[in-house]
């Protein structure tokens, strides 16, 4: 299934960072590049050794032919979902099946299959389920339980060198032995914290590597705590009701406003400790289930809730990909919640099948829709910029595409737009210039090129020396 609705994203191409990631990485083709990629500060984004480590392979194998890195990605996919049943079984959880097939066919992991760039999303969480997996066995009645130990924690490294927000697998351990119906003593508690100590400390070094390298500093991430605090009670609702109501998905949301003072931003947050008081208090009833599966989705979100500043913060407070591995707790709760009514309510097979079986199909053909709009750049963007008029990245981006195939008249009017709606873009004036200078308005080309000049912006001297052959600056006269 998973096979069939990602054909489109297996015959994409390459999108937005995909660039800096594979076809022009020199960590991936140089002789030194493996060393570098595990021991300097080289990455193009984050310490991502272990993905670049496969990108790099991959290299060897097919070059930069988009096919095979798509393909990989799906095929990563398809062992995540089976792990996921694995998994669930083992839990003895009810519809583990049906979970790890919504999981597989659910439109919102369209961005983390389709983008080549979102491999670290793929690979983090199958290190992460064989984690769980080995973790499972070592807290069984194995005779070899301690082996299990050992690879959990080889296998949890893994995950954490592919993307850092592994780090909240420790929280994930915790709740396996809630539902195996273990007590979590100080034996368990100190059997957990290495997994603990190397989540912490590989965060750490993620939120000084954001800081330092990725320039997460300026107005768009000066959040006060009030604010981040209502960002993080706004974007859990988000991402549920993406998980129930998969519409207009798009590769970057509006932002909306952390104002204090809009009651409005408040609600969103007292709607969720209504919620986790009412699944506490109300555990007898509903059972321990409800509150585990929340208590999971909030915990894996949480480094992307808004406590710490990420890049992304410039242009989007959420993401598709954010909740790739959250999604499982209320995934795995709606699908053993279901089959358990279903069978207490008719007996008969007819019913439990073909309601299930039709929320696959949905799900796959949404899936199958989402994956076409990551056919290339200009396709991506256009589709976003639909769903998202007040996109100035993806306006940005759109003007770069078409300014690189030769449409100057088409990329002036994106480059327009992207300036109106984020005045502080930063390099916006220079690409106008160029845009303009290709177009012969030299004259109109030189006054944003000295609106580079006086906001500090770098200015290519190549392009500044050729159009001063052109026309002579006329500020110099």
């Amino acid at each position: 299934m998973v096979l069939i609705v990602y054909l489109p994203a297996i015959h994409c191409g390459y999108v937005w960072d995909d660039d800096a990631y594979v076809t022009a990485n020199p960590l991936l083709t140089d002789a030194n590049g493996l060393k570098r990629i595990w021991f300097s500060f080289d990455s193009p984004s984050q310490y991502f050794p272990l993905v670049y480590t496969t990108f790099r392979m991959e290299h060897a194998l097919w070059g930069f032919d988009p096919l095979g890195y798509h393909l990989v990605n799906v095929l990563i996919h398809i062992l995540n979902a089976l792990l996921v049943w694995l998994v669930l079984s083992r839990l003895r959880i009810r519809g583990a099946w049906l979970a790890a097939a919504i999981f597989a066919l659910h439109p919102v992991n369209v961005e983390s299959v389709a983008w080549i760039t979102e491999r670290k999303n793929t690979l983090s969480t199958l290190f992460s389920l064989l984690t769980i997996i080995s973790w499972l066995r070592f807290t069984s009645k194995d005779s070899q339980r301690w082996r299990y130990y050992g690879l959990a924690l080889i296998l949890y490294a893994l995950a954490l060198f592919a993307k850092t927000t592994a780090c909240t697998i420790p929280a994930a351990l915790i709740i396996v032995l809630w539902i195996e119906g273990e007590r979590v003593d100080w034996k368990r508690a100190g059997q957990v914290a290495p997994f603990l100590v190397m989540g912490i400390a590989m965060g750490l070094l993620s939120v000084w590597w954001e800081q330092g390298h990725q320039g997460t500093h300026g107005p768009e991430f000066d959040l006060r705590p009030i604010q981040r605090v209502l960002l993080a009670g706004h974007g859990i609702w988000f991402y549920l009701s993406k998980l129930v109501w998969p519409a207009k998905l798009t590769f970057s949301y509006p932002k909306w406003a952390l104002d204090p003072s809009d009651p409005i931003g408040w609600t969103w947050l007292a709607a969720l400790i209504v919620l986790a008081a009412v699944l506490w208090l109300q555990r007898k009833w509903f059972g321990y289930g409800p509150l585990l599966a929340f208590g999971f989705f909030a915990a894996v979100l949480s480094p992307m809730l808004g406590f710490i500043s990420l890049y992304t913060f410039r242009y989007t407070y959420v993401a598709d990909h954010y909740q790739y591995v959250a999604c499982l707790g209320p995934i795995s709760l709606f699908s053993a919640g279901m089959l358990k009514t279903w069978r207490v309510r008719d007996r008969k097979l007819a019913i439990p099948l073909a309601v299930p079986m039709l929320i696959l199909m949905i799900l796959g053909i949404l899936t199958w829709r989402q994956a076409h709009i990551y056919k290339d750049a200009e396709t991506l963007w256009r589709d976003t910029l639909a769903k998202n008029p007040s996109s100035w990245m993806a306006c940005a981006n759109l003007g770069n595409r078409l300014a690189n195939e030769g449409r100057p008249d088409e990329a002036l009017c994106y480059y327009l737009r992207t300036l109106e709606l984020n005045p502080a873009h930063r390099d916006i004036h220079f690409s106008i210039a160029v845009v303009l200078c290709i177009k012969g308005q030299y004259s109109e080309a030189w006054k944003h090129v000295h609106v580079c000049q006086r906001r500090g912006e770098r200015v290519d001297p190549a392009f500044l020396t050729d159009l001063s052959k052109v026309m002579p600056d006329p500020g110099q006269e």
